[in-house]
């Protein structure tokens, strides 16, 4: 029986990009009201909230260790320098605030961001892409998660204190605050770098001790210590996402978004995120390293639409693209001006405060309060509505509704779904030949850093047909540098591969037509029998994950422990989600949908979205495994249909062959076996006609069948 969201490829590219049978792609979201959007689906950005147990008192004078005492080298004194320039800002009668919260994010909450607005790195010295930092007069101290903390404990500058959110007893940045600072304090943010939501929520916890949020608008405290020193903003070209890769042009989509306005009886949207956006007009950038995005924010009406941006991004042909499509070009900065006039006009403003910035949010309310009071009717035309239409409202108003582009984008049509495999293949062929040239390498007694194997494996994605760029930064990790989950090697700090230890690459490539991202753990001499049975336990994970059948409409969360169990019957796990979403040729990370052991997610797993399959397992100070293919979310044909409920099941997107070398095979089933040997005879099938010498003979070599013992 076909679902109310099964489609035939005829039928999705026919269809508007917002419907699937009936019913709306965007209208999904309010059967889950709970879902709030984040890029990072391994943890909450910014943890203000406590998730520990209600019988736990968490105390506020528990603090984790300052990292200069974990550290074997201390780090210079620069920080300090930093630090008390900060300070010396707190007293400036404009700001007059005794603490400062520095987000990793830009003003549209993206997980990667351009080099000018990484001010929580310049501030703190730590790189890693989720973390906030806080300053206040006389202690800082940075919150980041568990595929951080070694990292963190090598990169924080002296004079810091690491939390590891999510450990037992660490407190919050709003449980820390209202612990060590004088009742009725004032904390400050800029408003443009946190969402209305965090922001909210940040204000309601610190009033437990009386104090009050400062929005500073007028300066970003880090950027005032930066100052000359700090990059120059981007200003590259935009280009336009052919529709063969697209699928579905922009004025459909806009046509549908539109639909979805009139449905809430909003008159406008305002749409922040960078990947939303780029979605929606189908177009691509290059502001941020990795993610083909550029910056901007567009305004959506009933009738027309403006694109904010720096008109120095969009060449003739961009500009022609978008006036046929009813786009007026604005500056970027013009946006908090542009929402003040929509409220001036009475509009009703559809605003998602999951992403949308605070500063936007209250620039709206209060052009609202404005129109009542000169209006006379002060609390009367003005209402906001969550999740809910506004009716018989003759004045502005604000709707706060999660974003309709979410799901509508994560939801791939039949194009971006072959875009996705095509360049996987093609992304397959240059892992082949790249792992050909390593293992080639190796053999021969050949020095390699991990920078230079980083750089290898580059040269070898670039040139193949539609390379753009890298879709993260190469984590290249041998022996202990393994197990720092998002490794990052650095010229003149990195290791040299060593052949007698595991060694860890987990990399990906933005294609014209499709993202890819993919994780394989190998061992060049001989593993021992612990670290066998280590890979060999992630891999039942990983094949136990690639075969779950599972109803429609179950989130995510549901399977995690599929991917853990074998893990856990042995007493080990990993600290990191299972799974995210994946954008196709937009951001490796994207929402709403993940698998992870954070139950808050309610986001359903539903057809055509595409998830990453990474179960892993990290000894500190030893090695790290990880194995990792994208997934796509399909129809499976089951022999029962209990309660007229359909399943699903995964397709393989990825085709590289995993090490059999490293895995214990008494450990393994006969199904397991079956699986990585099936998988093994799909990879020669699908990539052996792309490669050829070296590279042929390697993938003959690392797909041939293996037997249990």
């Amino acid at each position: 029986m076909e679902s109310a969201l099964s489609l035939s490829t005829s039928r999705m590219l026919a269809r508007s990009p917002f419907q699937l049978h009936g019913r709306s792609r965007f209208g999904l979201l309010n059967i889950y009201p709970q879902f709030r959007r984040n890029i990072n689906y391994y943890l909450p950005r910014f943890p203000f909230k406590s998730h520990a147990p209600h019988n736990l008192q968490v105390s506020a004078s528990i603090s984790a260790r300052p990292s200069s005492e974990l550290r074997k080298k201390p780090n210079n004194s620069e920080p300090d320098d930093k630090l008390t320039a900060i300070r010396e800002l707190f007293v400036r009668p404009d700001i007059n605030i005794d603490a400062y919260i520095i987000p990793s994010q830009d003003a549209h909450q993206s997980e990667f961001i351009a080099e000018c607005y990484t001010r929580r790195a310049y501030i703190s010295g730590f790189t890693g892409s989720a973390g906030t930092a806080v300053v206040t007069k006389d202690k800082a101290a940075l919150w980041t998660d568990g595929r951080y903390f070694l990292q963190a404990e090598q990169q924080l500058h002296s004079g810091w204190i690491l939390m590891r959110a999510g450990n037992l007893g660490v407190p919050t940045t709003s449980e820390w605050l209202n612990g060590i600072l004088a009742p009725g304090s004032r904390v400050g943010i800029d408003p443009f770098l946190f969402s209305s939501d965090s922001a909210d929520e940040l204000k309601e916890a610190i009033s437990q001790k009386n104090h009050e949020l400062v929005c500073v608008y007028d300066v970003n405290l880090v950027d005032e210590i930066w100052k000359e020193s700090r990059p120059k903003p981007p200003n590259r070209l935009v280009r336009v996402h052919d529709l063969k890769y697209a699928g579905v042009d922009v004025s459909s989509k806009l046509s549908s978004l539109r639909s979805e306005l009139s449905n809430a009886d909003s008159s406008a949207i305002v749409i922040s995120m960078l990947d939303e956006i780029a979605w929606l007009l189908n177009l691509r950038g290059s502001d941020i390293p990795h993610s083909p995005v550029m910056y901007a924010y567009i305004i959506v009406e009933i009738d027309g639409a403006k694109l904010f941006i720096n008109d120095a991004k969009i060449n003739p042909d961009v500009m022609d693209y978008l006036k046929n499509a009813g786009i007026e070009v604005r500056p970027y900065e013009s946006i908090l001006s542009e929402v003040e006039s929509l409220a001036a006009k009475g509009a009703r403003l559809w605003l998602d405060t999951s992403s949308v910035s605070v500063a936007i949010v209250n620039a709206f309310k209060s052009a609202c309060d404005k129109y009542s009071s000169t209006s006379g009717n002060a609390n009367k035309n003005t209402r906001a509505v969550a999740n809910g239409p506004v009716t018989k409202s003759r004045g502005p108003a604000a709707v706060y509704k999660s974003s309709p582009i979410s799901f509508a984008k994560a939801i791939k049509n039949e194009a971006e779904l072959e875009g996705m495999r095509n360049s996987h293949l093609r992304d397959a062929a240059a892992m082949a030949q790249f792992w050909a040239w390593l293992e080639e390498e190796i053999g021969s007694g050949a020095i390699l850093t991990e920078v230079d194997v980083a750089d290898k494996l580059l040269e070898f994605r670039s040139r193949q047909d539609g390379f753009l760029d890298t879709s993260f930064d190469t984590i290249s990790g041998s022996g202990a540098n393994g197990a720092i989950i998002h490794y990052k090697p650095e010229p003149n700090k990195c290791s040299i591969i060593d052949p007698e230890k595991l060694f860890l690459l987990d990399s990906g490539a933005q294609y014209i037509d499709g993202t890819t991202d993919i994780t394989r753990t190998v061992h060049f001499g001989q593993p021992s029998s612990w670290e066998k049975e280590c890979f060999t336990r992630v891999l039942q994970g990983h094949i136990a994950l690639d075969q779950a059948i599972f109803p429609d409409n179950y989130p995510g969360f549901v399977l995690d422990s599929f991917a853990r169990s074998s893990l856990w019957k042995i007493g080990l796990d990993y600290r990191h989600g299972t799974g995210h979403g994946v954008g196709a040729a937009l951001n490796v990370h994207e929402g709403p949908q993940s698998i992870s052991f954070r139950f808050g997610n309610m986001t359903p797993l539903l057809r055509g979205m595409v998830v990453s399959n990474e179960p892993g397992y990290y000894e500190d100070h030893a090695f790290g495994i990880r194995i990792e293919n994208l997934l796509c979310v399909k129809e499976a044909h089951t022999p029962n249909c209990f309660g007229g409920v359909d399943y699903l099941g995964f397709e393989k997107l990825t085709f590289v062959p995993i090490q059999t070398k490293l895995c214990d095979l008494s450990l393994l089933s006969t199904t397991e076996i079956d699986w990585l040997n099936d998988y093994h005879k799909q990879v020669w099938e699908k990539v052996s006609p792309l490669v050829e010498g070296s590279a042929y003979q390697w993938l003959k070599d690392n797909t041939r069948p293996v037997v249990k013992p």
